[in-house]
C-alpha cells in the first residue's frame, strides 16, 4: 500500500471509522484488516450486500454492535488521503451544507480504483547500435538522452521524436531502444521550470515577480490578475507556475471550457517542454485514473482541468490559478452546489498555497475583496504586442428600420459587407444567458417590470404569464405597453444562433459561416476542430455564443457585432448588470487582436442604460465602483448573504405546499436576521418532468447562516417525489 506519508496507523482489528460516498451520511465503524491501514487510506468495505469505496477517516466510534462489526475487505493502492483534503472536504461540505458522503463522491470519482494495476509498454534507450543512422532515428534516440532513463509510450516517444512508431519499432529490433512492461499509471514527463518563456512587457514581468515572491513566501495569500483581453495574463501566470515546479510543489490550472483547454496546453508544452495531467470530461478513463493516481504520489507536477480538479488529492499543491474567474461555469449547480472559485481560495488556505484568479473583468465579489485589501491585485493594463484595444460604439436599436423577424441592423449589415470586401472576419454574437425571453416594447424600448420589487419580470411558458422570481409576483401577458401605452410592439427577445446564422446567410449569400456554439458539437475535438479553422481564415462570418468571448485567438477578426446587448440586463438576477458588462467587454476584446485595429458595435434599444454607458465609455472602475455601492445599499452579495431553496416534485402543489409551510415557519431565519421571499415558481418551472419551486433567503453578512438553514430544514421529511436542496451563494436564479 501507497502510504503518501501518513500519519496514524491503525492496527488489525481496531475500530475504524470509515467514511463511503453511499448516500449514507456517517461514519461507518469497520475493523482494519490483516496489516493494518492508515488513516487516510483508501479501502473496500463490505456494505449489505456489496462492497463500496471508502475512506479511513478515524477511530471508530463504538456505538454498534461489536458482534456485528465486520473487517475492511482490502486495502487500495492508492496514496491515502491527506489530512489537508479531508478538512477540505468537511470544510466545504459545511459551508454549501452538503452532506460530506457526497462531498466524499467528488474527491473518489476515479474510473478503476479498486482494480489491480495493469500493464502497458514502455520503450527506454538500450545498449545497441543501429546499423545505420537516419535523422528519423537520430531524433528518437537524442529524445531518449535529453530525458534520461524515464520511459515512454510508443505514442509519447514517436510524438516527442516527431516519427512514425515503426522508427520506434525497428529501434527495438536492433536492441537501440528497450521495450519493457510496466504498470499502465505511469509518471508524466517531468515539466523544465527553467525553460526559457516568452519574453515579457515590463507591466508583464512585474507582475510575474509578484507572484513569485508569493510562491516563494511558503504562505497562503490570493492575488487578483486583471488584465485587458489580450494582454498576457496567462504568460504572466505561468511564470507563478514555474516558481511553484522549482519548490518542488504541485500547480493547478482551472480552465472554464473544454474547448481551451488543446490551446493552452500547446502553451504549455511550449513553455515546460512536456505536457501537464489533464482532468476534465473529455479525457479518457484510463488516464482519468492515471492522472488522479499520479497527482496523489506527486508524480504530476502540474494539473490543467475543470472545476472538478480542486478535489484532486495533491501530496503538495502550492498554486491554484482559477483562469477567467468571473466565469459562471464555476459553479457547480448539480448535486453538491459550490462555487470552485470561492472553494480553491478555502483550499489554498488550507494548503499554505498561492491563488491567482485572472480576469479582464473580474467578478464583483473578487473586486471587492482587492479593494477591502484581502486579495492582493496586479493590473495589466496594456495588449500585448501591436494589438490595440477596440474602438467601442452602440447601434440605436430604436432608429433603426428593421422588419419583424430580423435582427442584423442595417448599420450592423454595412460594417459587415465592408469586412468581406477586404478579406477580413467578422463575429456576430448573441448573447445566451438567461432561460427566458424578456418581454420589451419595440415602440419604446421598455421592459416589463415587477410592481413590488426592482427587478425585471421574465416570461414562463408553462403558466403564460410574466413572473418576479425576486417576489413570486405574477400578472398576464400585456397586450399594450405599461410605458408608452402603443398596442401590439409588446416582443419577447431574444433569437437563436441557428436564427441569426439563416438570416446572416440570407444577407451575405457569398460569405463562408461558421457557428460556434458548445451545444452543436458532439465532442471535444470537433470543437477543436471548428476553433482551428477560424484561427486560420477559413470563415467569413462566425456566429457565436458565448464560447467565443473565453480566450480565442482569431487574427483576422476585426469586428464584432454585438446581436443583442440588452438581453442580459432582463431577468431578476441581481448579477444581470455585472454578467452583461463583463461578457461585452470580453466578446468586444475578440476584436483586432493582431496588427489591424478592431471595432465592435453593440446593438442595444437602450443606449443610455448605465451599463451600456459604462462598457462603451471603458470606464470599469466606475462602473464596479457603481454596482458596488448598489449591492452594499440594497444588503445583497458581496455585501449581503443570499442562499435558494429549490424545492422539486413530481406534483407542483406539493412543491408549493412545502414551500409555504417553510416561508410560514421561518424562525430560524428570523432568528439570525434573516429575511424568506417565495415561495415562488422557479424561471425553468418544470426539469426532466419535475415541478420547481425557489424560495431565496437574505440575510446580512455577518449572519450565521447555515446554522440557521440546518435547523429551518431539519423538520422537512424529503422522498424520491419530494427533493430539497440548498444553494448557498446563488449564482444564477434558475
Amino acid at each position: 500500500m501507497y502510504r503518501g506519508g501518513m500519519g496514524e496507523h491503525f492496527h488489525e482489528g481496531e475500530l475504524i471509522g470509515v467514511l463511503t460516498p453511499e448516500p449514507i451520511d456517517r461514519v461507518l465503524d469497520y475493523r482494519a484488516p490483516e496489516g493494518g491501514c492508515w488513516l487516510g487510506a483508501f479501502v473496500e468495505v463490505p456494505l449489505g450486500p456489496r462492497k463500496v469505496l471508502g475512506v479511513v477517516w478515524g477511530p471508530g466510534r463504538g456505538d454498534f454492535e461489536a458482534s456485528k462489526i465486520r473487517a475492511v475487505s482490502r486495502v487500495l493502492d492508492a496514496a491515502a488521503m491527506r489530512e489537508e483534503l479531508r478538512v477540505f472536504l468537511e470544510k466545504a461540505g459545511a459551508y454549501t451544507l452538503t452532506p460530506l458522503s457526497q462531498m466524499l463522491r467528488l474527491a473518489s470519482r476515479v474510473p478503476g480504483l479498486s482494480d489491480p494495476p495493469s500493464m502497458r509498454k514502455i520503450y527506454r534507450l538500450g545498449q545497441g547500435e543501429p546499423d545505420r543512422m537516419t535523422d528519423a532515428r537520430r531524433r528518437v534516440i537524442e529524445t531518449l538522452v535529453e530525458y534520461g532513463g524515464l520511459g515512454f509510450t510508443l505514442k509519447e516517444l514517436s510524438d516527442l521524436a516527431g516519427v512514425t512508431s515503426s522508427v520506434v519499432k525497428g529501434l527495438v529490433a536492433q536492441g537501440v531502444v528497450e521495450e519493457a512492461d510496466t504498470p499502465r499509471d505511469a509518471p508524466y514527463l517531468p515539466l523544465d521550470p527553467d525553460r526559457a518563456g516568452k519574453a515579457l512587457t515590463g507591466d508583464q514581468a512585474a507582475a510575474a515577480e509578484a507572484l513569485r515572491a508569493g510562491i516563494r513566501s511558503g504562505r497562503y495569500g490570493t492575488t487578483l490578475l486583471k488584465g485587458v483581453t489580450g494582454s498576457g495574463k496567462t504568460e504572466v501566470y505561468l511564470e507563478a507556475v514555474a516558481e511553484t515546479l522549482k519548490q518542488g510543489r504541485q500547480a493547478l490550472v482551472l480552465l472554464p471550457e473544454i474547448a481551451l483547454t488543446s490551446e493552452f496546453l500547446t502553451r504549455v508544452e511550449a513553455r515546460f517542454g512536456a505536457k501537464p495531467a489533464e482532468w476534465h470530461s473529455g479525457v479518457t478513463m484510463t488516464e482519468r485514473r492515471r492522472a488522479w493516481k499520479m497527482i496523489g504520489q506527486g508524480e504530476a507536477q502540474l494539473v490543467v482541468g475543470a472545476r472538478s480538479a480542486l478535489f484532486l488529492p495533491f501530496r503538495d499543491l502550492g498554486l491554484i490559478v482559477v483562469d477567467e474567474e468571473h466565469d459562471s461555469s464555476y459553479k457547480q449547480e448539480e448535486g453538491a452546489l459550490y462555487n470552485a472559485r470561492d472553494m480553491a481560495v478555502l483550499r489554498a488556505s488550507l494548503n499554505e498555497a498561492q491563488v491567482v484568479l485572472a480576469s479582464a473583468t473580474p467578478s464583483l465579489e473578487t473586486w471587492a475583496n482587492a479593494a477591502a485589501g484581502k486579495y492582493a491585485r496586479l493590473d495589466l493594463t496594456a495588449r500585448f504586442g501591436e494589438a490595440v484595444l477596440p474602438a467601442m460604439r452602440a447601434i440605436d436599436m430604436r432608429s433603426e428600420d428593421l422588419p419583424g423577424q430580423a435582427w442584423i441592423s442595417p448599420a450592423l449589415q454595412s460594417e459587415v459587407a465592408a469586412r468581406l470586401r477586404k478579406g477580413e472576419q467578422s463575429l456576430l454574437f448573441l448573447n445566451r444567458r438567461g432561460y427566458a425571453p424578456v418581454t420589451l416594447c419595440r415602440a419604446c424600448g421598455a421592459q416589463v417590470g415587477c410592481d413590488h420589487c426592482d427587478a425585471r419580470m421574465v416570461e414562463h411558458r408553462f403558466q403564460k404569464r410574466l413572473v418576479c422570481h425576486q417576489c413570486g409576483e405574477t400578472k398576464p401577458l400585456p397586450e399594450t405597453c405599461p410605458a408608452c401605452g402603443v398596442e401590439g410592439k409588446m416582443a419577447a427577445v431574444g433569437p437563436g444562433v441557428e436564427r441569426i446564422a439563416e438570416e446572416a446567410a440570407r444577407v451575405f449569400p457569398d460569405a463562408k459561416l461558421a457557428i460556434l456554439s458548445s451545444d452543436l458539437f458532439g465532442s471535444a475535438r470537433a470543437l477543436k476542430a471548428q476553433i482551428e479553422e477560424i484561427a486560420g481564415g477559413e470563415t467569413d462570418i462566425i456566429i457565436g455564443t458565448q464560447l467565443v468571448a473565453k480566450g480565442h485567438n482569431f487574427p483576422r477578426l476585426t469586428l464584432v457585432g454585438v446581436i443583442d446587448a440588452d438581453l442580459g440586463l432582463q431577468g431578476s438576477d441581481l448579477r444581470a448588470a455585472e454578467r452583461t458588462f463583463q461578457l461585452m467587454r470580453q466578446v468586444s476584446g475578440r476584436a483586432g487582436r493582431a496588427d489591424v485595429p478592431g471595432v465592435a458595435l453593440l446593438q442595444t434599444f437602450q443606449p443610455e442604460h448605465p451599463v451600456i454607458r459604462a462598457i462603451l465609455s471603458g470606464d470599469e472602475e466606475g462602473f464596479w465602483r457603481a454596482e458596488a455601492a448598489e449591492r452594499e445599499a440594497a444588503g445583497m452579495p458581496p455585501y449581503g448573504r443570499l442562499a435558494g431553496i429549490i424545492i422539486s416534485a413530481d406534483e407542483a402543489a406539493a412543491a408549493f405546499d412545502l414551500g409555504t409551510r417553510l416561508a410560514r415557519n421561518d424562525g430560524p431565519i428570523r432568528d439570525a436576521g434573516g429575511i424568506v421571499y417565495g415561495p415562488a415558481p422557479a424561471p425553468i418551472a418544470r426539469v426532466r418532468g419535475r415541478h420547481r419551486v425557489r424560495l431565496l433567503v437574505k440575510a446580512p453578512k455577518g449572519a450565521a447562516l447555515q446554522g440557521a438553514i440546518a435547523r429551518w430544514i431539519a423538520p422537512v421529511k424529503t422522498s424520491a417525489k419530494l427533493r430539497l436542496s440548498v444553494d448557498i451563494d446563488p449564482q444564477s436564479f434558475y
